[in-house]
């Protein structure tokens, strides 16, 4: 056996996102700066947490930063790009 170090940076992960999100994340890769929002209605708060997480890290990886904001009452949430 033989072992090696090597940079972090080289190792990437294949976990891909499931399909459950990938609608979302098609629609946040069209979002412009000051542009629309993208609204998604959810049935609990587990969903919005794992939803948010899975767009924040697939934003990170594309290098732009996305905002979200909750209608509890309605049970929407909104993201939209800023800057």
């Amino acid at each position: 056996m033989e072992i090696k170090f090597v940079k972090r940076s080289t190792v990437k992960a294949s976990k891909k996102r499931s399909s459950k999100f990938r609608p979302l994340l098609e629609a946040i890769e069209k979002l412009k700066p000051n542009g629309q929002a993208i609204e998604v209605s959810y049935t609990n708060e587990k969903g919005v947490n794992s939803m948010r997480t899975a767009v924040y890290q697939y934003c990170r990886q594309k290098d732009f930063v996305v905002k979200s904001r909750r209608d509890s009452a309605n049970r929407k949430i909104y993201f939209y790009r800023d800057k």
